[in-house]
C-alpha cells in the first residue's frame, strides 16, 4: 500500500472506531477494506495466495493501523500471526485451511486451557479459552492443548488446529478497553482434533516446526519473539494517533485554563511535553523495528535464533508497551481534562493503551526477570515463553 492507500484506511478506521468499540466487534466495513488491501494475509504463505511478507512488514502495518483504531489494529495483527502460525503446520493441515478457502483466517489462544484423552489417531479435547482476539471474524482457531499419552499422562504441550465449526463462542468480553477486539471465550467439547493438526508449542519454541517448506524464511522465524512483537505494533500506533491528535488540537490556537497563555504553543510546558512524548514514542519504533530484523536476520540466515536474543526481543516488546503508555500519559496532561471527553478519541488511545499494555506476554517484572537472568547466565528460568 503506498502513502495514499494507507492515510485513506486509517482514516476509514479512524471514522469507525467508536462503532467498533461499541459493537464489541470489528467493523464489517474495517474487515472487507482490509481484506481487500489485502493486510490480512501478510503472513499467509504465497502458496495459498498470501503475501508472505516479514515480521517487520507485520510490525509497521499494525502500528499504521493503530493511529486509526486500536482494536482493529490488534484484531488485524493477530489474524496475521495465526496465518503465520499455520504455516507451521505440516502441508496438509495447511491444506484443510486454505485448499477451499485461500480467505480463512484463524484466531489464537496459547493457553492449555483444556483436558484432553488420547484418541487413534490424535486427541479428544474440551475445554475453554478466553480472551480470544479475533474470534468473531475467524473460520478456525489454534488452541493451547496439553497432548495426553493413553494412561492420560501429559507427554507435550500442543496448539491444537480446530475448525469454528465445532466449536461454539461464549460473550464474555466487556471490558473497559479494546472493547472492539471482541476476544470472547471459546468452548469446545468432546472435538476430535487429528494429530497432523496438533503442533508442539515445546518443539515450536526451540524453533523446529513441521512444515516441511524448510526454505521458506518467514517459517523458520522465533515463535516467542514473534508472539511478542505482534502485540506490540498496534500499541505504538495508538501512540502516535495519539500524538497526531494532539498536535492538531494544538494546530487550532487553543490557550491553556487558568494561565495567561492565550496559545499553548507559546508555552515552554508545551514544548518540552511535546518533545518528551514524541521522543518516547520514536524509543519505542526503534526497539520495535530492532527487534523484528533481529527475528527476520536470524529466520533468513536459517538458524535457530539464541536464548539471550529471544530473551531481548521480549523485553524489547515490553518496552514498547511501557513507552507508548508513558507517551500518551504526557499527552494527556497536554491535551488537559478534554482528553476524556466521550467525543475525544484520546480517551478510547487511553482505554486501550492501558488495556492492550497488561498482556501477560508483556508484564515488564517477568521480561525484565527472563532478560537479567539471561544476562547473567542463569540457567533457571521464571517462564517457557521466551
Amino acid at each position: 500500500m503506498g502513502t495514499a492507500g494507507t492515510d485513506a484506511l486509517v482514516e476509514l478506521l479512524r471514522r469507525n472506531a467508536a462503532r467498533t468499540e461499541d459493537d464489541r466487534r470489528v467493523a464489517e466495513e474495517n474487515i472487507t477494506a482490509l481484506q481487500e488491501a489485502g493486510l490480512l494475509r501478510l503472513l499467509l504463505p504465497r502458496r495459498f495466495g498470501g503475501r508472505q511478507e516479514s515480521i517487520r512488514t507485520l510490525v509497521e502495518t499494525a502500528s499504521e493501523l493503530g493511529r486509526g483504531c486500536g482494536s482493529t489494529a490488534w484484531t488485524t495483527s493477530l489474524i496475521n500471526i495465526a496465518a503465520w502460525i499455520t504455516g507451521l503446520y505440516p502441508e496438509r493441515a495447511q491444506r484443510e485451511v486454505y485448499g477451499t478457502d485461500p480467505h480463512a483466517r484463524a484466531c489464537t489462544a496459547l493457553p492449555p486451557a483444556a483436558t484432553t484423552r488420547a484418541t487413534d489417531g490424535g486427541q479428544t479435547v474440551t475445554g475453554r479459552w478466553g480472551f480470544v482476539s479475533g474470534c468473531l471474524h475467524a473460520q478456525w482457531a489454534l488452541l493451547g492443548i496439553p497432548v495426553t499419552g493413553t494412561s492420560g499422562e501429559r507427554l507435550d504441550q500442543g496448539l491444537a488446529l480446530v475448525p469454528m465449526s465445532e466449536l461454539s463462542v461464549e460473550d464474555t468480553w466487556h471490558v473497559a478497553g479494546m472493547r472492539g477486539t471482541g476476544s470472547h471465550t471459546l468452548v469446545a467439547d468432546d472435538v476430535f482434533v487429528p494429530a497432523h493438526r496438533i503442533l508442539s508449542v515445546t518443539r515450536a519454541r526451540e524453533g523446529a516446526y513441521p512444515t516441511e517448506f524448510t526454505d521458506e524464511p518467514l517459517y523458520r522465524a522465533a515463535f516467542v519473539p514473534v508472539l511478542a512483537l505482534s502485540l506490540v505494533g498496534p500499541q505504538l500506533g495508538m501512540a502516535r494517533g495519539a500524538l497526531e491528535y494532539v498536535l492538531s488540537s494544538l494546530g487550532t490556537g487553543r490557550g491553556i485554563s487558568h494561565t495567561f497563555y492565550a496559545d499553548a504553543r507559546e508555552a515552554p510546558s508545551t514544548h518540552t511535553q511535546l518533545a518528551d512524548a514524541a521522543q518516547l514514542i520514536d524509543t519505542a519504533a526503534l526497539h520495535l523495528t530492532r527487534a523484528a530484523d533481529d527475528v527476520d536476520r536470524w529466520a533468513a540466515e536459517g538458524r535457530p535464533m539464541p536464548l539471550p536474543d529471544r530473551a531481548r526481543v521480549r523485553m524489547d516488546a515490553a518496552t514498547v508497551a511501557r513507552r507508548s503508555r508513558e507517551a500518551l500519559d504526557l499527552l494527556l496532561t497536554l491535551e488537559g481534562a478534554r482528553s476524556f471527553a466521550e467525543t475525544s478519541p484520546l480517551q478510547r488511545f487511553w482505554r486501550d493503551l492501558e488495556t492492550a499494555g497488561r498482556h501477560a506476554l508483556l508484564n515488564p517484572s517477568a521480561t525484565g526477570e527472563v532478560y537479567g537472568r539471561t544476562l547473567l547466565g542463569v540457567e533457571e528460568q521464571i517462564s517457557a515463553l521466551i
